[in-house]
């Protein structure tokens, strides 16, 4: 094993706002395990929305619009997941793909030498209190670094031949999909509606669901419906067509909504009675119109997805061991060129996810 340095690379946010927040660095203190913690050699870190949600402050009240209008930078303090202020400078990046190098006192030391995969909402720091968690690159620091350390129950070892890059696509968009999946009950048979579906979250859901051996409707832009039909959609909506003229009302057993906007109201009509709708972004904007008499008259079941059991990152372990998902990772970059990355990201020209290689 190679000699830990004492310094390292990293990205720091050094508060909210736009690209010139992200500093990169090699003069940052490599960090050092606490007795329940493990260092962690990153690997890879893939980009999210949340990292850049986060970092403009968007998560903020004070915002209404979509998560990369001119005006989508909060201007109070309540912008991240919590709602609490956050203490700059931070390391960023939800995603981890690492290897355990060194452990904490209390951590068994056979863990060196495994590769990881970091658990993106943490429930240990919270004592697995339901519904409570921190969020990886945020309420403590994340990837977009050499080193960060883990809670070692929150890292999980992974065998398999994906290389480290493909692994470090999945720990926030595929838990994120997973979790909408589950918590909306999605079943063999059942039919599907996905939105923003050639993103990284989407892209996971349409996997996943397929997984269960439901039938996929998605929404993508005309220029990437042959790529979402290839990841597996098995019909795709073009965005710039109007919803209502695409779809029949009542036929969709659950929508997985990723964008919200102006046109959310057609998402309820398009469920059928006793039909859930999930949600765990809002890309397209926050704020949104509800008929209320759709609401009930039609028996809807309205969920929010953010905390996630433990179980939806150990099911997603086991999916990649099995094979039965496949990582879509479209670019990478060094970790210095993280601002391209972000850039990219935010013009969503890609298919899939883009990860950052410490």
């Amino acid at each position: 094993m190679s000699t830990i340095p004492k310094k390292m690379s990293a990205v720091l946010t050094t508060g909210h706002g736009g690209y010139e927040v992200l500093k990169f660095s090699d003069d940052v203190q490599v960090p050092q395990p606490s007795s329940d913690q493990v260092l962690i050699k990153v690997l890879g870190a893939g980009i999210n929305n949340t990292d850049i949600n986060t970092r403009t402050a968007w998560y903020s009240k004070s915002v209404i619009g979509e998560t990369n209008a001119e005006d989508s930078q909060g201007k109070d303090d309540d912008g991240s997941w919590s709602g609490e202020p956050l203490k700059f400078p931070i390391i960023q990046g939800a995603d981890c793909c690492g290897e355990i190098v060194a452990v904490g006192e209390g951590v068994d030391s056979g863990r060196i030498g495994e590769r990881v995969l970091v658990r993106t909402m943490q429930q240990y720091a919270v004592d697995y209190r339901p519904f409570e968690c921190w969020t990886m690159g945020s309420e403590c620091d994340g990837a977009f670094a050499e080193y960060m350390v883990a809670f070692s129950d929150e890292s999980f070892k992974i065998e398999s031949n994906w290389s480290d890059a493909e692994l470090a696509s999945i720990p926030c968009a595929y838990s994120t999909a997973e979790n909408l999946l589950e918590r909306s009950g999605v079943k063999e048979g059942e039919t599907v509606l996905i939105t923003g579906a050639s993103g990284g979250v989407g892209s996971a859901a349409i996997q996943l669901a397929k997984r269960r051996g439901a039938k996929v409707v998605a929404i993508s832009s005309k220029a990437k419906s042959v790529a979402v039909i290839d990841i597996g959609a098995d019909e795709v909506i073009h965005r710039e067509d109007k919803l209502k003229d695409s779809i029949d009302n009542e036929t969709m057993d659950v929508v997985i909504d990723l964008v919200a906007g102006e046109n959310w109201g057609c998402l309820l009509d398009v469920l059928k009675k006793g039909g859930r709708y999930a949600t765990a972004g809002a890309i397209a904007g926050p704020i949104v119109e509800l008929d209320v008499r759709t609401l009930y008259l039609k028996d809807l079941v309205l969920i929010g997805c953010t905390f996630q059991n433990r179980e939806v990152f150990q099911n997603l372990i086991g999916y990649i061991e099995r094979n039965e998902i496949k990582p879509l990772v479209s670019k990478t970059y060094p970790l210095k060129n993280i601002i391209n990355a972000q850039k990219d990201f935010a013009s969503k020209k890609y298919v899939g996810k883009l990860v950052l290689l410490p």
